[in-house]
């Protein structure tokens, strides 16, 4: 700051060539450590360490934020739910109700979470790694327990739990070619899911007790399709990716 009025005062005439020698000198006198130009460098590097430091404490701060506390909730009601599905022996039609109600609470969560941390710019390594474990822990913990009860066939179970354990691998493997993103097909798939087992874990019975019989043969379906499909496109993103990295080779090469 010490150069500007000098240069500014001074421009080219001998005057202001005098100006700015004393005041180069000036900036260089007993006491000072730097010329004039150098402080505020030094500020700005300053500056930009302490923006640095700023963007890092909020993004810790936002950890916390709404769309992450609804998958916490949704972990929280993992263990909640066994507990209350099989409190008096998993048959009690009032404890049954209950663990329904924190079942279709943990669902329901799974709707909003996606679509706040999407819109309000929210998203965070701890919700992308948080919200899909979550989301299978909760549909995993229900199907074991209505297995385990008798209510629900275990290859059932071991369709659904194996489809999506499988995908996830899936998604995994090809990431490095890219990302394999949710169809129409697995939101349909996970809606008949949440509906099925949810019916499940109330005690119907009549027709109730027949229709969630097919509502249930309807998700296994989906889940099966769409299983398929993904796989399709894992196997179509790597042979792009393939493509793609081998092109830009050869043409590097040349």
């Amino acid at each position: 700051m010490t150069g500007v009025p000098a240069s500014a005062a001074g421009g080219s005439s001998p005057a202001g060539a005098a100006g700015k020698a004393s005041a180069v000198g000036s900036s260089k006198a007993p006491g000072s450590k730097t010329g004039g130009a150098e402080p505020g460098v030094a500020g700005g590097a300053k500056a930009a360490r302490g923006g640095k430091i700023a963007a890092a404490a909020v993004n810790q701060a936002s950890v916390w934020n709404i769309a992450n506390l609804l998958t916490m909730l949704r972990l929280v009601l993992v263990p909640a739910f066994v507990a209350l599905m099989l409190a008096d022996g998993g048959y009690d039609p009032a404890w049954r109700s209950l663990a329904w109600a924190a079942f279709a609470i943990a669902m329901i969560t799974d709707l909003f979470d996606g679509h706040l941390a999407r819109t309000y710019d929210l998203v965070t390594d701890f919700g992308k790694i948080a919200d899909p474990i979550a989301d299978k822990a909760i549909m995993g913990a229900a199907l074991i327990c209505l297995s385990a009860l008798g209510d629900l066939p275990w290859w059932v179970t071991g369709v659904i739990l194996g489809r999506e354990l499988g995908i996830t691998l899936l998604r995994f493997i090809v990431i490095r070619y890219g990302v394999i993103p949710a169809s129409r097909g697995g939101k349909l798939k996970t809606l008949t899911q949440g509906v099925a087992v949810g019916m499940y874990i109330l005690a119907l019975t009549g027709w109730l007790a027949t229709l969630r019989w097919w509502v249930m043969a309807a998700a296994v379906v989906l889940t099966v399709v769409t299983g398929l499909d993904y796989v399709r496109q894992a196997i179509v993103l790597r042979r792009q990716g393939i493509a793609e990295r081998k092109a830009a080779l050869e043409e590097t090469e040349a």
